[in-house]
């Protein structure tokens, strides 16, 4: 193997019939250890790493899922999806595959696992935007996005008051601990900081789930981070809805940006597949306009909500039967 490559796998999900996992494959990516420190040149070193590197383009990859073998190439950037359908069923839960990066003789350059997660027959999955719908971020104004990203580590990032709660209500909603409803996690960062993210929603103790994040970017630009356009979230949101179709989504997001937009324009294409829209009041300036833009779908007869705290939300949602308190 060639130490100075690497293979990252990130959370995927599916079902028998419909398996998806990403991942990335590296020629060389900066050693990175979170130290969880308050220390401002800490944190920014630590954040600085997660964007030194340098992909693999073009590289034959190998996934291994149980007996099976599914090969692919990495595109460009050293991304890699993994789209297949499983030779026997897949029960419920987790499930591990390996990936390796090949030379064109099929050596073997480097080896990572992953997990794919198979959600169990439920009614409701959730589909979160997760900078300024879950954590405090000021994704409108870059200066104030970087500050949080430069100043604060996974354990001290702050999510809102309640959001932690009200998820895992959520994720009951209608079935039990043993069958919980499926989490998508859906943003513009980069999948440089999906370790970050994930860390930060396992201390705030959120609902596991698989995350879909915007293209990779490298250190030069940094000062770009979580900047990606409509028709990118559009294509992850669509991604996963076609993935389960048949199961009703709830959608969260905000109006820092274009989450009302994005989620309307779902709604009007596939009003079967959206239980309901619940966006979070970030920018009151925007609040008439995201109003008039949630109407459109209300008009297709699916539940929508403006709200500006989580103890909002939750009491729309025990109105409407979603969840109980």
């Amino acid at each position: 193997m060639n130490n100075s490559v690497s293979v990252k796998v990130y959370h995927g999900y599916g079902h028998t019939n419909n398996l998806v996992i990403y991942g990335h494959v590296f020629k060389f990516r900066a050693k990175n250890t979170q130290n969880y420190s308050n220390n401002f040149f800490v944190n920014i070193v630590y954040l600085i790493r997660m964007f030194i590197l340098k992909p693999y383009p073009w590289l034959k990859v190998r996934l291994s899922f149980y007996d099976q073998i599914v090969y692919q190439t990495t595109e460009y950037d050293g991304f890699f999806k993994f789209e297949w359908k499983a030779e026997q069923n897949v029960s419920a839960g987790w499930h591990q595959v390996k990936v390796e990066a090949l030379t064109d003789n099929g050596e073997v350059l480097a080896v990572n696992t992953g997990d794919v997660y198979v959600p169990h027959i439920t009614q409701y999955a959730f589909i979160s935007d997760i900078d300024d719908t879950i954590m405090v971020s000021h994704s409108a104004t870059i200066g104030r996005r970087l500050r949080e990203l430069f100043i604060k580590n996974p354990h001290t990032r702050k999510t809102f008051p309640g959001v932690t709660s009200y998820y895992n209500l959520l994720a009951l909603s209608r079935t039990d601990a043993e069958h919980p409803n499926p989490f998508f996690y859906v943003s513009s960062s980069e999948w440089n900081l999906y370790d970050y993210l994930v860390s930060t929603f396992r201390f705030n103790q959120l609902p596991e789930g698989a995350f879909l994040l915007n293209q990779i970017k490298r250190w030069k630009d940094l000062l770009k981070t979580g900047k990606t356009g409509h028709e990118g979230k559009l294509m992850r949101v669509m991604r996963i809805i076609d993935a389960f179709p048949n199961q009703k989504f709830i959608l969260f997001g905000d109006n820092s940006q274009q989450d009302p937009e994005i989620y309307t324009t779902i709604a009007m294409k596939h009003p079967e597949c959206i239980e309901a829209i619940y966006i979070r009041n970030i920018r009151r300036e925007r609040q008439k306009a995201t109003l008039d833009t949630l109407s459109k779908a209300a008009e297709k007869s699916i539940h929508t909500c403006l709200f500006t705290d989580s103890k909002e939300a939750m009491s729309d949602a025990v109105k409407i039967g979603l969840i109980n308190i």
